[in-house]
């Protein structure tokens, strides 16, 4: 059961060791442990990337969302799922390791400094339909910003091999309440949606 009485303070201090360089498993260790507090930290952070996320797909897939299939990669407590719902996406457990299986494939607030290695982009593509979407975040905040700058070269590297094609980049001005000295009341975020050629 989760604990009603966390603060902001803890929340900061649980957001800054995630975010810290760790081994794989180590990291599994560590959001197992989190899990409990989990919906109720992202709540007293105000982050709002899984919905934000969830409404950018659903303003653009035009597929039939009862039938689609989508991946919620690194999905934590499936707060993008929950979201999907909303929408009229119905997001399933299934084998992810098969090339050009998903309609729809998301990663929110994974892909940062400490977090999921640059490496998953190619095999997010790998998995996607022709004509299926990537939707994927980043925080734009001072510590994650060398990340973000590899990815969106990543992601360019992929639009110039004609891999898939921009629909959309959001930038966001209040992703998530900072929790950096070096940064102050809200950081910002972005979301890049991409269809496969």
């Amino acid at each position: 059961m989760a604990n009603s009485s966390r603060t902001f303070s803890d929340v900061r201090n649980v957001i800054l060791s995630a975010h810290k360089n760790t081994g794989a498993q180590d990291k599994v260790g560590f959001y197992d442990t989190w899990a409990e507090n989990y919906e109720q930290d992202v709540a007293l952070l105000d982050y709002r990337a899984p919905l934000l996320a969830a409404e950018c797909v659903s303003s653009f897939f035009r597929g039939d969302r009862e039938k689609a299939a989508v991946l919620d990669v690194a999905c934590g407590t499936g707060l993008v799922s929950a979201h999907r719902c909303l929408f009229g996406c119905h997001v399933a457990i299934s084998d992810c390791c098969k090339k050009e299986t998903y309609d729809i494939v998301i990663i929110v607030g994974a892909l940062s400094v400490g977090q999921v290695p640059l490496t998953v982009i190619r095999e997010l593509w790998d998995v996607t339909k022709p004509g299926g979407y990537v939707c994927m975040t980043t925080r734009g905040n001072t510590d994650n910003q060398e990340y973000k700058a590899e990815l969106e070269q990543l992601i360019r590297a992929l639009e110039e091999e004609q891999k898939w094609s921009r629909v959309t980049v959001v930038e966001v001005e209040e992703w998530e309440k900072a929790v950096s000295e070096q940064d102050s009341g809200y950081i910002p975020g972005a979301i890049y949606l991409y269809q496969k050629s």
